[in-house]
């Protein structure tokens, strides 16, 4: 791809949640001259959106029609239960589901995770979103089991949480539209999220490393070996000879033989 076809910006959707600072500041560092443009989305609208072309990739939650997008999970976070600061299971470092027994738990209609049976006593009505049940929980109404970076979007003075180790857990990954051909921006922000260095063979940003003085005076020196017909060295440890310049018992010199000592007696 020349320059003139790079394209001059890279789309970038991310939910609720997911924070895509350190590697939108590596984008920049690596990439000046291509702006990256966030675009924030419902964890429930970000596959459609991918799928519509409205971003060229996206931090999205799993799980995704694999048959339209192509993802690449990147961790799984903690689930924990969103509890009043006055609250028993607050003197508790973590929660099970059996605790939860007698509770009111909330279930919003964009709930992020896949449970089988939800724990606890079903609500009235389940909230229309996170953002309000987490107004129900400030309320006394009851508790909410979500993400742990949700809870820390929705914090409140008012509120705390808990781990609960037993409970579904909710996966991120990077998503973009399925292709035959990976686009080279998408292959851009693989390689940033995946850890690979500016200097990896992927990717377009990819750069041959730098020499460094010590890689320069060796191609120096076989560049002068070379010129005067010499085998370039290979830069090996050389084996010196035995002492006096002498061959090594039973070896031969200048083409002759050495002696042979007498044979011992049987």
């Amino acid at each position: 791809m020349t320059g003139s076809e790079i394209p001059s910006s890279f789309r970038l959707a991310y939910v609720p949640g997911v924070t895509p600072t350190k590697w939108v500041r590596v984008w920049h560092e690596r990439l000046p001259h291509t702006s990256l443009e966030l675009v924030q989305a419902d964890a429930t609208e970000a596959p459609e959106l991918l799928a519509g072309g409205g971003a060229d990739a996206g931090l999205v939650r799993l799980p995704v029609d694999r048959s339209v997008l192509s993802a690449i999970p990147l961790y799984t976070e903690t689930t924990v239960v969103v509890i009043p600061k006055d609250h028993a299971a607050t003197t508790a470092d973590e929660v099970s589901l059996a605790d939860l027994a007698d509770e009111i738990v909330l279930h919003p209609l964009d709930d992020l995770l896949d449970w089988e049976t939800l724990p606890g006593l079903p609500a009235i009505e389940r909230p229309e979103t996170t953002a309000d049940a987490i107004e129900l929980v400030a309320a006394g109404v009851g508790v909410l089991l979500v993400p742990q970076s949700l809870a820390r979007l929705h914090h409140r003075k008012d509120l705390t949480y808990r781990p609960v180790p037993a409970a579904p857990e909710s996966r991120v990954a990077l998503s973009w539209p399925e292709a035959e051909v990976t686009p080279d921006l998408v292959e851009e922000f693989i390689g940033i999220v995946r850890g690979r260095t500016v200097n990896s063979t992927r990717g377009r940003a990819a750069t041959p490393p730098r020499p460094t003085e010590k890689t320069k005076g060796t191609e120096k020196t076989k560049g002068k070996e070379k010129a005067k017909g010499k085998r370039p060295s290979t830069g090996g440890t050389r084996h010196k000879p035995a002492s006096g310049g002498k061959p090594p018992s039973g070896g031969r010199a200048g083409g002759q033989s050495g002696k042979r000592g007498k044979p011992r007696g049987r």
